[in-house]
């Protein structure tokens, strides 16, 4: 039915096509490129069509739900309850927060939660694999708190343990955080507890990147050494939104206030229950299946990349392979730089992402690799197109 004000149309019954033609062929030509090219970034993964649907709801006309400052949440509470309950189940967590618009919010917030400005953090230095919302100079962490910093070994490119309890002991931090968008290794979660109990710090683990792998049971929990793990979409598969969790009930309750009032108004609620949808799926054991084709999937690239072949062109891969669904070509010795590198691979229809690699000796925005140095995701890859017979059925 046509909605009419004063005998005109309402423009709140129009399509997008009729109404904002400009909008909508932009939206209708971007499937056409995704599913043409080689995704290998996880922060595009793609998402199911069941978590599609339930971000473009109308709930997202709808505001704060549970202790109500608005009317009509009733159905809004019954999503959220169920996000939660499928999150804590996942992760086998006490306790959980849904409603971080992204994973940068979720660190905010979890941060905060218990932290003073001015209070020292300890995290992976930018250049060597960090996340900007682990101390970057000009992000929220390194404006609001005084940040120090461990690195990878020179020699081997992988995380040194002692190194990061004598960094940790030197400089006692409040808050140490693990878990990097640019490290292809697993990390000792409870060698980390052990470093932060010692000097009195907390322990935030960010498992944006490969919460996946932990929800299908092939990468180590962090949820039982961390006092609170933040994730969000890329591996998971779901929306782009963040998630706190803990097993500490006093975290949690700080967590809380932290989100909310804290860092957010109204939560995005069509997000939370496309989160919902997605945290029902990665329980499934299609999702467990995705999860082992996107390991094997990585697994080849660093293989064909170890060659003897492509080492004379100076390429290598950091930390010599991958535990996880990246990797990330060494670029230092060859002639091609990273910036170079995205755009040939571009040209092909493949799309990666440069990225500096420890030590690199190249300008931040050319870097000595791609996103990683070749940090390139399979995430997106095998999850659309099995790479070979040994990479399991098809989708």
């Amino acid at each position: 039915m046509t909605t009419t004000i004063g005998g005109h149309e309402s423009v709140l019954d129009r399509a997008l096509g009729d109404y904002d033609p400009g909008v909508a062929v932009a939206i209708e030509a971007e499937p056409t490129r995704q599913q043409s090219t080689l995704e290998m970034i996880a922060s595009e993964n793609f998402a199911p069509n069941a978590v599609l649907e339930a971000q473009g709801s109308v709930l997202t006309n709808k505001y704060y739900p549970g202790r109500r400052y608005y009317g009509g949440c009733e159905h809004i509470d019954v999503l959220e309850s169920l996000a939660l309950d499928r999150v804590k189940a996942l992760f086998g967590a006490a306790y959980a927060k849904v409603r971080p618009h992204s994973g940068a919010q979720a660190n905010a917030a979890a941060m905060a939660a218990l932290l003073q400005p001015g209070d020292r953090i300890l995290g992976l230095a930018l250049d060597h694999g960090g996340h900007l919302t682990h101390g970057m100079r000009i992000n929220f962490s390194g404006r609001r708190y005084d940040v120090a910093a461990y690195g990878v070994s020179e020699q081997d490119s992988r995380i040194d343990l002692d190194e990061v309890a004598r960094v940790a002991r030197e400089h006692r931090p409040r808050l140490i955080l693990a878990g990097w968008p640019a490290y292809p290794r697993q990390l000792d979660f409870a060698r980390f507890r052990e470093i932060a109990d010692e000097v009195g710090a907390y322990l935030l683990v960010d498992m944006a990147h490969f919460a996946g792998l932990v929800a299908a049971g092939l990468h180590p929990s962090p949820v039982p050494y961390a006092h609170f793990t933040t994730t969000t979409y890329k591996t998971l598969g779901g929306p782009r939104g963040g998630v706190i969790l803990s097993n500490d009930e006093a975290v949690a309750k700080k967590v809380n206030s932290a989100v909310f009032p804290g860092q957010q108004g109204g939560p995005l609620e069509h997000v939370v229950a496309a989160k919902a949808a997605a945290f029902k799926m990665a329980a499934e054991p299609a999702f467990a299946e995705r999860q082992r084709r996107i390991l094997r999937g990585a697994g080849m690239p660093a293989e064909r990349l170890l060659a003897t072949d492509t080492s004379a062109a100076g390429i290598s891969v950091l930390t010599g392979g991958t535990d996880v669904h990246l990797v990330l070509a060494d670029l230092r010795e060859s002639d091609v730089d990273g910036r170079q590198a995205e755009d040939r691979l571009h040209d092909v229809g493949i799309a990666v992402n440069r990225n500096a690699v420890p030590f690199d000796p190249r300008p931040p925005m050319v870097t000595s690799g791609i996103r990683g140095s070749l940090r390139a995701r399979v995430a997106g890859l095998t999850a659309r197109f099995p790479l070979c017979p040994g990479l399991g059925a098809a989708r």
